[in-house]
């Protein structure tokens, strides 16, 4: 067994390839809103069936993409070298995000992504969609950490809630300042800066709020409590 997929496999990847390109193209090109089901699926040159068979929803159509995503923070608390505490690993995996302009971060500027991203921001039912998304991120991180910290229940649920929503909240700032004409190079000085800044708050509490280091903006004005023993080594 070489380990590669059987001839069965490849084509379901190149249906499911298919049916996403199609409908990403007639999304970007004539809206989310504006584009059925069934415009999908002829397309794709497959049913409808066939195309529920592989997206259940419409809105998985998009967010799909980014399904590797929803568990990433947890891999990378597993994954973390040793002795290194889970913050200190979260907070170097999204600044290398940011430096290799993963659009993750949302300091991506290729026409492509900001059109994606913009369309997501400003279609309701994708947002809705997004939330379940980081749902069922914080629940993998919050068993990463219970795993593999030593953090009780309830501290591992309260820390995931925060950090997801962390690296939500600047993902969202940075796409929005691209959206608005700033390059992600123009950006990404600002974007270290409000990294470092968050994890900083999110390491410290918000008892005694370290100060900016930089450009950071609060992009919510409700505080969340802080949550120490993620931020302790494990």
């Amino acid at each position: 067994m070489d380990g590669k997929p059987g001839l069965r496999e490849r084509k379901k990847q190149r249906t499911h390839a298919a049916i996403s390109d199609a409908a990403i193209r007639l999304f970007l090109e004539h809206g989310f809103s504006q584009v059925s089901v069934a415009q999908v699926a002829e397309a794709a040159e497959v049913s409808k069936r066939t195309l529920f068979a592989y997206f259940p929803a419409k809105e998985d159509l998009v967010v799909h993409r980014l399904a590797d995503h929803e568990t990433e923070t947890a891999r990378v608390v597993r994954a973390r070298p040793p002795r290194t505490a889970p913050l200190t690993a979260l907070r170097e995996h999204f600044l290398k995000g940011l430096r290799e302009r993963d659009p993750i971060t949302g300091l991506n500027d290729l026409p492509a992504v900001l059109r994606l991203t913009r369309m997501i921001l400003d279609t309701p039912s994708l947002v809705a969609r997004m939330e379940r998304f980081k749902t069922g991120a914080e629940r993998a991180l919050a068993q990463a950490l219970r795993e593999t910290a030593d953090t009780p229940e309830l501290t591992a649920r309260l820390a995931a809630v925060q950090i997801v929503a962390v690296h939500w909240a600047l993902a969202q700032d940075n796409a929005g300042r691209l959206a608005y004409g700033e390059s992600a190079d123009e950006r990404y000085a600002g974007a270290v800066a409000d990294t470092e800044h968050a994890f900083a708050l999110l390491e410290n509490g918000l008892r005694q709020p370290v100060p900016p280091s930089g450009t950071y903006r609060p992009v919510s004005g409700r505080d969340a409590p802080a949550a120490p023993s993620a931020g302790s080594d494990g």
